[in-house]
C-alpha cells in the first residue's frame, strides 16, 4: 500500500513539473484594446511545445494547434519573440 501512495505521489509531482503553465495578467495595449489574462505554457527555447504548434492540444481552450513551427511564416507574428532572446521585450510584462 505505502508503494501504491508513493508511486502516485511521485506522478502528481513529475505530471505537474512537466506541465507547467504560467498565467499571463490581463493588459491594455497601446491602442487601448483590453487583452483578457489567459494561460500559455511555460517559456523555453522551442516552439514545438506551445499551445498553438500543430500536434498539441490547448487543454483551457479545447482547441488544437495549427502553427506550423517550421514552415518561413511561423518565424515571426505567430509567436511573435517568445523564446527569442535577441529581440526587445515588450514593456506590457
Amino acid at each position: 500500500m505505502k508503494k501504491l501512495i508513493l508511486t502516485i505521489l511521485s506522478f502528481l509531482l513529475l505530471a505537474s513539473w512537466s506541465f507547467a503553465d504560467t498565467y499571463v495578467n490581463g493588459y491594455y495595449r497601446k491602442d487601448g484594446t483590453y487583452v483578457q489574462g489567459h494561460y500559455r505554457s511555460s517559456q523555453n527555447n522551442t516552439k514545438s511545445d506551445n499551445y498553438s504548434t500543430k500536434g498539441n492540444y490547448n487543454p483551457y481552450t479545447g482547441k488544437n494547434g495549427t502553427v506550423d513551427p517550421y514552415s518561413s511564416s511561423s518565424s515571426g507574428s505567430s509567436y511573435g519573440s517568445y523564446g527569442n532572446s535577441n529581440k526587445k521585450k515588450s514593456g506590457y510584462r
